[in-house]
């Protein structure tokens, strides 16, 4: 079968990726696997890391890349109950971790590094990291999903417990950032979208955003955030920027408020104003994806509310087409998720 791997890291371009051939999987998988032709796959900044050698500089190559991906279920093995064949499946970014909290096993095991991930045309998974896909998606939107949409989900819903009425902010356009605008605004909340982009915060605001500022014409956008709010502070930001947003985020908050630090696209070291922290008694929460249960819960309230992931572009699957979709992701200016269709 074709995949492609990611055969040496190369900083600042795709050069490290190639279209290989690799032995096809099983035609009859394994006892509680199931062997999906893979339909379409997705990006997340995490898999760009990965081919410039930031994300794990020890990671064992060649690798597959990619951690998200949906396909069609070809054949189940003994004991697989919940698929048969010709069912529409996505899978989970850490297949070990199925519910409850986090351990260093269930982080152990993770799609697209340190494991082979969904650049590929087929491939045998557990069956218990795997769910249906639900009718109103398609295999792009459901490959869209795994990653990014349960890290909103568990941001604003399963940690930050986000109600009606809460004041939410959310930082940037991105994959992450717009999924968290969705769920926020399906939770009843007031949402605020940040961008350096006048025309992104239009978008956004299309998608139910209720307030967009300006980042880049307004550098202290955190007290600007919060004057929105007459002075009282927001109540849950997803914190996607790092080093260089997180004090504005806290000058942003309200006393008791929730921080959800996810990404770190501006850096991961940071001048902490941790005097703020402690005197307003700010929560801080590292968000990594979520478990199986979860994912299985996200897809539910989706299916409720006809929810449709926003994708910014599709790319095809062939060596030059998958090199164009990670430039383009390297270039941080795409509005949702890339897709890569097989």
């Amino acid at each position: 079968m074709r995949a492609i791997e990611l055969r040496q890291f190369s900083p600042g371009s795709t050069d490290g990726l190639a279209m290989a051939e690799r032995p096809q999987p099983p035609a009859q998988p394994g006892p509680g696997e199931v062997l999906v032709r893979v339909k379409a796959c997705s990006l997340n900044f995490r898999d760009w890391l990965m081919l410039q050698g930031l994300y794990n500089p020890k990671q064992k190559l060649p690798l597959i890349p990619v951690s998200d991906g949906a396909g069609e279920v070809v054949a189940v093995g003994d004991g697989v109950a919940a698929f048969r064949p010709g069912d529409r499946v996505l899978g989970h970014f850490f297949p070990a971790w199925l519910a409850g909290e986090p351990s260093v096993e269930t982080f152990a095991v993770s799609m697209g590094g340190p494991f082979d991930g969904w650049l590929c045309e087929a491939r045998s998974f557990p069956a218990a990291a795997l769910a249906k896909i639900p009718d109103h998606l398609s295999y792009e939107e459901a490959a869209a999903l795994p990653c990014a949409a349960l890290t909103a989900w568990s941001a604003i819903v399963s940690l930050g417990n986000v109600r009606p009425g809460d004041r939410v902010l959310v930082q940037g356009t991105g994959g992450v950032a717009l999924f968290a605008l969705q769920f926020a605004k399906l939770c009843g909340a007031e949402v605020t979208v940040t961008s350096s982009s006048d025309e992104k915060l239009a978008r956004a605001a299309k998608l139910g955003a209720d307030h967009g500022i300006n980042y880049r014409t307004d550098p202290d956008w955190g007290r600007t955030a919060r004057a929105m709010t007459g002075g009282a502070g927001l109540d849950h930001i997803v914190e996607l920027g790092g080093a260089e947003t997180l004090n504005q985020s806290i000058r942003a908050i309200r006393p008791g408020g929730m921080i959800s630090m996810i990404g770190v696209l501006s850096g991961p070291k940071n001048a902490l104003h941790i005097p703020l922290v402690v005197m307003q008694h700010i929560r801080l929460q590292g968000v990594t994806v979520g478990p199986k249960a979860a994912l299985d819960a996200m897809l539910r309230a989706m299916a409720q509310a006809q929810m449709h992931p926003v994708i910014d572009s599709r790319f095809g699957f062939t060596e030059a087409g998958v090199r164009d979709a990670f430039a383009h992701m390297g270039r941080g200016a795409a509005f949702g998720k890339i897709v890569v269709g097989m």
